[in-house]
């Protein structure tokens, strides 16, 4: 999860975030690259004394700043489209999990488990325990396993929300009267968190999302769906 003074993204958790923090890189990396030349060649012309008022055109000069921007443009644009395809791929996932917005909590049903359906709200101050996140922890986690791919099918009974988790490259809308997929693998253990990322009323910063990742043969036991 985040911390306090991070200047950079989250650890990733599934092969989609680390490609997605891999083109932030590189797409940063040519913003740098163009700030610089357009920095340096203000400061050569404000520095220059070389003056000539007479050049009416300059051929050259525009062929290389029409056709440099264009290769520019490609070369984010090529590994863009590719992420873009990877998100919306859904290769023969192994859970389905429906998640449902509400104002302001989510429900969760594992359609592979019985239909088995619960509600996550945000833990009250008061109910906090040692080691628990302020506006972050609920009382009911949802429970994954690790390697394995799951779907997520999320949609929303009232206004629009958002069911984001940002280790995990995700973020789709939960539009009421329609049905959004995503998928995703997780490749590590742990706790990750996330938050509704659609303004949905007076309460839209108290509806958190926790996911529990745990190994696939700990998450075939069984307890710990006795929530």
């Amino acid at each position: 999860m985040a911390h306090a003074a991070q200047v950079g993204l989250q650890d990733a958790t599934s092969p989609i975030m680390e490609e997605l923090i891999i083109f932030h890189d590189h797409a940063l990396m040519i913003i740098f690259l163009i700030c610089f030349l357009v920095l340096y060649a203000l400061f050569l012309t404000l520095t220059t004394k070389l003056t000539n008022t007479s050049i009416s055109d300059a051929q050259e000069m525009e062929t290389v700043w029409t056709i440099l921007p264009a290769i520019i443009l490609v070369l984010i644009a090529l590994p863009s489209l590719r992420i873009l395809y990877m998100t919306d791929e859904v290769n023969d996932p192994s859970f389905t999990i429906k998640s449902i917005g509400h104002q302001w909590y989510w429900t969760y049903e594992y359609t592979d488990y019985g239909g088995l359906i619960f509600n996550s709200y945000m833990l009250p101050p008061l109910f906090l325990e040692p080691g628990d996140l302020r506006l972050l922890d609920v009382d009911n986690r949802v429970v994954l396993p690790v390697e394995a791919p799951v779907r997520m099918m999320i949609t929303s009974q009232d206004v629009l929300h958002s069911w984001a988790v940002p280790t995990l490259g995700l973020k789709t809308d939960a539009i009421p009267g329609r049905l959004n997929q995503t998928t995703f693998t997780a490749t590590r253990p742990g706790v990750y968190y996330g938050q509704c990322s659609e303004i949905c009323g007076a309460n839209h910063s108290f509806m958190p999302i926790v996911l529990e990742l745990i190994p696939l043969k700990i998450f075939e036991m069984g307890p710990v769906f006795a929530l």
